[in-house]
């Protein structure tokens, strides 16, 4: 296969190309077949390409060309597939075919149809290329691209004021974290003499234990703010304006887990400094507690997703942080599934109800939309932890990974942060479609979506019901195997887990999954619990994770606003007064001195005559007086 390598990223890149040449004038409502078939293909190759890295255990490599050849410094075009790259590639054409067809029926009648269809698969493409790339720069480089099909897509529908506002907020935010990231690859290059990832490795042991902490913090800051990370997660919610399919694709199942990937692809640089894996312990703890407190208090559905997406973001960063590296991958394998499913299920809900997200509105939706139902039920339970689902494994492991590696405070967060997922979850279910309806049925008629939008569903929630036990046994599964020789060296430690501490900790997983499950269905259809008794009860802590713990306001106050006044200033004095002022001041005194000279030219030729003879007395008396010995 690995003279085959290149159709991967080749085929939803042409896709891509032909979409922007030819769908407006010529392919239109057909753009969909080609961005299909691309991902489709790519999805194919990267099956029998996983089947083969799977069977020999050995990495796949295609060189394709030299990209900067300048003296010492070489940067190849090489794809390279191990088995940490053969799963996030079976993820993001998987996941990424599955929203190509989902996408046909939410997008249908959409003008912009043949543009989506050409973002979608660009997007892909980036994020294939990120994932093949052997080296720092190539993977910054397409880092970068995959920033920019995020920006493209959130701001989708460019003419909605909230989607163009969105997608500055996500460009902007990503460019903080991928200054540091950028740095970070400078650094290496610096002190290590290559980008090419094998050379790294290597040669990381050799370096001062302060510089591998500034490599390691200023890469992870590249995750904080792809993967959407405290202080750096405030985009991510927002980001939720652009179409549902891209939520699903982009933001919880590839582009948002890009971060996790880069950090795990780096882990012998994070493994080699303790006080890095601790920062990225304790800021993945932190970004699952309150994304997750955030969750429980907002009305718009996808919203509630998007801030569960954060805080599953969080336990992927603190399982790295903790050096429970399968575990973190794992569990992007698994959110994908049931994240990607809770995606689309809300988009169909939307599709249903004509554009209305507020859950407020909605109730009953149960009897209308029976397959979108059972489906959104089975990503819920996954992403709440409960057995037997996907999540329970993967997000169980992490916990059990960071009690074992010497991290008791941040599993106990973890704890904390799965009883509320499981409550916002159970609440997004029961305020959905249980009790009474609460939309105005002569505008509003529910219905369950198209087979092209409900089939994606039903194959998702097989994934998330069944994925988790590639993972069985924890922490000795088939999953775990596949990937060891990824996690191996540089002074790698697993973790040693026994079998009552894994058995333990699963019955305590259970037991707070499923009291938030029983809290959700006390306070949504029992009415034994009053949800606004208790948000008055705890009004301060209410109000704080109501307004998102005022991350928003404090960057307008702090940042955004001081610096958009420094601008104005700079713009007013230092733009207009000095340096337009300069500019202007020169070109009015050569116009004040053009306009006295040309009185001199008065077109006689007596006056020019006596110029002349002027000039010359003046000319002969100067050398007189300065060049010769007359005067001497």
């Amino acid at each position: 296969m690995a003279n085959w390598l290149f159709l991967i990223p080749l085929a939803p890149l042409a896709a891509a190309v032909i979409n922007f040449l030819f769908g407006r004038w010529y392919i239109r409502d057909r753009a969909h077949w080609l961005a299909i078939l691309g991902v489709a293909t790519a999805f194919a190759v990267s099956v029998a390409v996983f089947a083969q890295v799977a069977g020999d255990g050995e990495a796949v490599s295609q060189h394709l060309f030299t990209w900067i050849p300048a003296g010492d410094f070489q940067i190849p075009v090489t794809l390279t597939v191990d088995q940490l790259t053969a799963v996030m590639l079976l993820v993001v054409t998987g996941v990424g075919l599955l929203v190509h067809i989902y996408s046909v029926g939410y997008m249908h009648g959409d003008p912009g149809f043949y543009r989506f269809f050409a973002y979608l698969p660009l997007f892909v493409f980036s994020m294939l290329m990120l994932v093949l790339a052997n080296n720092y720069l190539l993977l910054f480089f397409f880092w970068e691209a995959v920033g920019l099909c995020s920006f493209l897509l959130i701001g989708f529908w460019y003419r909605r004021r909230s989607a163009a506002q969105a997608a500055k907020k996500a460009f902007v935010v990503n460019r903080i974290g991928d200054f540091g990231f950028g740095l970070g690859v400078m650094l290496i290059f610096v002190n290590l003499g290559t980008l090419e990832y094998a050379g790294v490795f290597e040669r990381v042991a050799s370096l001062p234990q302060g510089t591998v902490t500034i490599i390691a913090l200023l890469l992870f800051t590249g995750a904080i703010g792809k993967s959407a990370q405290i202080p750096l997660f405030v985009w991510l919610p927002d980001a939720m304006e652009g179409p549902t399919p891209v939520s699903a694709l982009i933001h919880a199942a590839t582009m948002v887990t890009a971060g996790i990937f880069m950090v795990a692809r780096s882990w012998p640089i994070f493994a080699a400094s303790p006080d890095a894996m601790l920062v990225v312990a304790i800021i993945g703890a932190a970004t699952a507690f309150v994304a997750a407190t955030i969750g429980l208090t907002q009305y718009d559905i996808k919203k509630v997703i998007a801030y569960s997406t954060v805080s599953q973001l969080g336990y992927m960063a603190f399982a790295l942080g903790v050096g429970a590296w399968a575990a973190a991958i794992f569990h992007l394998m698994t959110h994908a599934f049931f994240k990607g499913l809770l995606f689309l299920g809300a988009g169909s809900v939307i599709h249903a109800m004509h554009d209305e997200q507020d859950m407020r509105h909605m109730g009953g939706l149960k009897k209308y939309m029976p397959v979108t139902y059972w489906t959104f039920l089975i990503g819920s339970a996954a992403n709440a932890g409960i057995l037997p689902f996907a999540g329970f494994w993967s997000k169980d492991e992490i916990i059990v990974g960071a009690w074992v590696g010497g991290r008791p405070i941040i599993a106990i967060v973890g704890l904390i942060a799965a009883l509320f997922t499981s409550l916002y979850m159970f609440r997004v279910v029961f305020l959905t479609f249980h009790g009474e309806e609460r939309f105005d049925r002569r505008h509003v008629k529910p219905h369950e979506s198209p087979a092209v939008m409900t089939v994606p569903l039903l194959i998702l929630a097989v994934g998330a019901t069944l994925a988790g036990f590639v993972g069985f046994p924890p922490e000795n599964g088939a999953f775990h195997h596949f990937l060891e020789p990824v996690f191996s060296g540089h002074g790698a430690e697993a973790h040693h887990v026994s079998t009552a501490t894994t058995l333990t900790f699963g019955a305590i997983s259970t037991a707070i999954a499923l009291a938030g499950l029983g809290l959700a269905y006390a306070a949504y259809i029992r009415g034994s619990l009053n949800p606004a008794t208790i948000a008055e009860r705890f009004g301060p802590l209410y109000q704080l994770a109501y307004r998102r713990w005022y991350f928003d306001e404090i960057y307008e106050t702090l940042i955004v606003h001081p610096l958009y006044r420094l601008s104005v200033w700079l713009w007013r004095v230092v733009d207009v007064q000095i340096i337009d002022g300069t500019v202007n001041g020169v070109a009015a005194l050569v116009s004040f001195t053009a306009q006295r000279w040309r009185r001199v030219q008065t077109g006689l030729v007596a006056n020019y005559a006596l110029a002349i003879a002027l000039g010359t007395v003046i000319i002969v008396g100067v050398y007189l007086i300065v060049g010769s010995n007359l005067f001497q």
